[in-house]
């Protein structure tokens, strides 16, 4: 891999902006959020449920944006348990999935097994501790990482992606705080007495592959966030848990919040909002 070219001294220096930003956001939190603890099987399984729901229409919009074909060999960054991966074994070759969580991990095989599928291969590691010249069947047709960019140092991240691709690499992230995160900004500082700071955007990321000469193609896509529970009092608890409101106080300003946000659909509850996701891709050169 190619050393990664250093900003002239007069331009500032996207990739540590991107680390302040992921550092300030990171701090934010200052609490354990289990609902993202993805080495756990019933979060693996949770999310795992949404991916064949609420995601759905998300997940059929990526593959569709996708340049492959039945020889196509895939990088799948993040994958969790499988939820770009299965749907995209039918149709290609081979799929290399790289995922950290152990439920995910152990959730993507369950799901293997029972659709039948046997061309994807799981690298339980971080993107950041992989080698990619002794971890990785270098070079892939398609490199993706969805909703996984979340490193500290995302030009090496970067780098790497694109060192491991020979054909295109496709990135989806965040243009804008999603449905979450404007949760979390109208709620931290009377919840915890400070402000939230949400993590690095698109914008962040287009100048870092600025910064590694990688000039990418831009795509503004409508993201929307569901939260499906069968019963307010299971929705409530779980942002609860997921926003740390412990005492009876903050437990009021959250419910209050929440409040006029639930909807009826069925048997259930729902909450939801829409954001915009960037997808951001390159072909290499040729």
């Amino acid at each position: 891999m190619s050393p990664v070219p250093t900003p002239p001294p007069s331009d500032p220096d996207w990739n540590e902006i991107w680390k302040a930003r992921q550092q300030r956001h990171e701090a934010s939190k200052h609490f354990d959020d289990p609902s993202h603890n993805w080495d756990k099987k019933k979060n693996a399984e949770r999310y795992n449920a949404n991916s064949k729901s609420e995601y759905d229409a998300r997940v059929k919009m990526t593959v569709a944006s996708l340049d492959i074909s039945r020889t196509s060999r895939v990088l799948d960054i993040g994958s969790g348990p499988g939820t770009l991966a299965l749907p995209l074994a039918p149709l290609v070759s081979e799929i290399t999935a790289v995922e950290p969580g152990k439920g995910m991990v152990d959730l993507l095989y369950e799901n293997m097994k029972k659709e039948g599928i046997k061309n994807i291969t799981c690298i339980q590691k971080r993107w950041e501790d992989v080698d990619i010249s002794r971890d990785l069947a270098t070079p892939y047709d398609v490199v993706i990482a969805s909703l996984s960019l979340t490193m500290e140092d995302i030009l090496e991240s970067l780098a790497k992606m694109d060192a491991a691709s020979s054909g295109y690499v496709y990135l989806f992230w965040f243009a804008d705080p999603p449905f979450w995160e404007r949760m979390y900004l109208d709620l931290w500082p009377e919840l915890h007495g400070e402000t939230y700071h949400p993590g690095p955007k698109a914008d962040c990321l287009f100048n870092v592959l600025y910064q590694l000469e990688i000039y990418p193609n831009v795509e503004m896509l409508p993201l929307q966030k569901e939260y499906r529970f069968s019963t307010r009092r299971e929705m409530m608890a779980f942002f609860r848990n997921r926003i740390a409101a412990k005492t009876p106080g903050q437990k009021r300003v959250l419910d209050k919040y929440l409040a006029p946000l639930i909807r009826k659909e069925g048997e259930g509850v729902v909450i939801s909002g829409y954001s915009t996701l960037a997808k951001v891709w390159w072909k290499k050169a040729g």
